[in-house]
């Protein structure tokens, strides 16, 4: 089969014939129908995150149940799934407690992808950028059929992690103030989750004027260009003080503290993008005492099995954007086209067709 390969980071993908093991206990093998491109895998891409190479990244993907192996019941052949790239085991303390997003203890797989001899790295417990994914079982999110599978992909990571920040991390409330650093494909899905909380304003930040453009389609009430302007000064002067939240989408230690600084007195600063690594933030200490929170956010701290479907039918209903996000699409041979896009700000997102 035809996957994306990363050799060497900082360098062209290369398309190339790769081969899986047979199914395994627990596992499905899925046929992939699309995956998105999203700017956590040009992190790897780029080297802000460590990966062994080579390796096949890819973490955004809707396809169809081809095979299931023993000890698998969720899902039969022909079924349609989103893949979660986090696997919940359903029993430790964070699946018990209703934080699956935390599991540390789900059925990760053992080496499956290879090219002839050499083992190949996989991604996520699924690594999407290829005609096929095995993935174990508690990786798999059972949806309708008549969803499509180009949107129903999307779901997989960038939309539930920016609805999620919203509605599950932030629990924004009806009438709230909200500020978003950054109107990518997820910033987009922060905008139009604090929409559909009820929030009455909110303030779409970014440097790209397209972006902005975007950011008003998906709910955005305000816009603040801060290549033009100080955007923390911009944020209190329409809010009176700041925000009730903030949410940081790019994953830059700079804007992490930009929307930390927009924030009202016990407000929250919500980190939902991915920073390198090795990056740090510096706080003013003093600003806790003004009862001023930052929170974590893992992928929009999803209930994947709970939240997707429910995300899913609130598309199929009309009352949630998911065509507007989808700008181009690509065969796999795109790949490094579709990178280059992302990071032009040309796309709020681009998917692979298989």
């Amino acid at each position: 089969m035809k996957a994306a390969v990363l050799r060497e980071v900082n360098k062209p993908l290369t398309v190339e014939d790769v081969t899986l093991d047979e199914v395994g206990p627990g596992q499905a093998l899925i046929k992939t129908a699309f995956s998105g491109v999203c700017h956590s895998d040009l992190h790897f891409v780029e080297g802000l995150w460590p990966i062994q190479l080579p390796a096949v990244l890819g973490h955004e993907a809707a396809g169809t149940v081809e095979k299931i192996g023993s000890n698998v019941s969720y899902v039969e052949p022909g079924d349609h799934v989103v893949i979660s790239f986090i696997p919940a085991c359903g029993a430790c303390k964070y699946c018990a407690s209703g934080q699956p997003f935390l599991c540390t203890q789900g059925r990760t797989r053992a080496q499956t992808i290879h090219i002839g001899d050499q083992a190949i790295t996989p991604f996520l417990s699924m690594s999407s950028f290829a005609e096929y994914m095995l993935v174990p079982e508690d990786s798999l999110v059972k949806i309708r059929k008549d969803m499509p599978l180009d949107r129903a992909a999307l779901v997989g990571c960038g939309v539930m992690t920016g609805v999620g920040a919203a509605m599950n991390t932030a629990k924004v409330e009806p009438g709230a103030s909200c500020a978003v650093i950054g109107t990518g494909g997820v910033g987009l899905n922060v905008i139009q989750g604090c929409a559909l909380a009820g929030a009455e304003k909110i303030i779409a930040v970014d440097l790209n004027p397209n972006k902005l453009e975007m950011a008003r389609e998906f709910g955005a009430t305000h816009f603040v260009n801060g290549s033009k302007e100080d955007p923390v000064a911009k944020v209190q002067e329409l809010t009176g003080g700041g925000v009730d939240y903030a949410f940081e989408v790019i994953g830059l230690p700079a804007a992490i503290t930009q929307a930390f600084n927009m924030t009202r007195r016990g407000g929250n600063t919500v980190v939902v993008g991915m920073s390198p690594a090795a990056s740090e933030v510096t706080f003013s200490a003093a600003a806790f005492l003004m009862s001023k929170n930052v929170l974590g956010c893992t992928y929009g701290s999803a209930r994947p099995r709970y939240d997707m479907p429910r995300i899913i039918d609130l598309y199929m209903v009309g009352k949630l954007k998911l065509d507007e996000l989808v700008s181009r699409t690509y065969p796999v041979e795109g790949i490094n086209d579709a990178f280059a896009a992302m990071k032009n700000g040309e796309v709020a997102r681009s998917v692979l067709a298989f």
